[in-house]
């Protein structure tokens, strides 16, 4: 409780997103999809003028791959915000990626059936 006449401080945690990200737009999901794998090139040094959300995005990586939306919910920063940090840090040189497995194809049902029946034949 604050006496009359004085004043609480308003502190909070929270970072408004704009400011983490310098009021630039957030980049598209096709360059950085939510699984795509990052992680710190082979002898790199942060950035000297690095944010507190670089630095902590460099200590993660750091340990190896890491998704994107493994990075956005350790630093609970929203997915859109992420990716605009992380492409900032492979335009620098300074991330690896490893892009997202193409979907899964469909299999021809007969090819299936066979193998089955084989399994069937063999095991019982």
């Amino acid at each position: 409780m604050t006496a009359p006449g004085e004043e609480q401080q308003v502190s909070s945690g929270f970072v408004r997103s704009y400011v983490i990200t310098g009021g630039r737009g957030l980049p598209d999901a096709d360059d950085l999809s939510l699984v795509t794998l990052v992680t710190l090139a082979p002898d790199r040094q942060p950035p000297p003028s690095a944010s507190p959300e670089v630095r902590a995005i460099w200590e993660l990586c750091s340990g190896g791959y890491l998704s994107v939306a493994e990075v956005a919910g350790h630093l609970g920063l929203p997915v859109g915000v992420a990716r605009l940090l992380l492409q900032d840090l492979n335009q620098q040189g300074h991330l690896l990626r490893r892009k997202a497995p193409p979907p899964a194809q469909l299999v021809d049902r007969k090819i299936l059936e066979e193998v089955l029946h084989g399994l069937q034949v063999r095991f019982g």
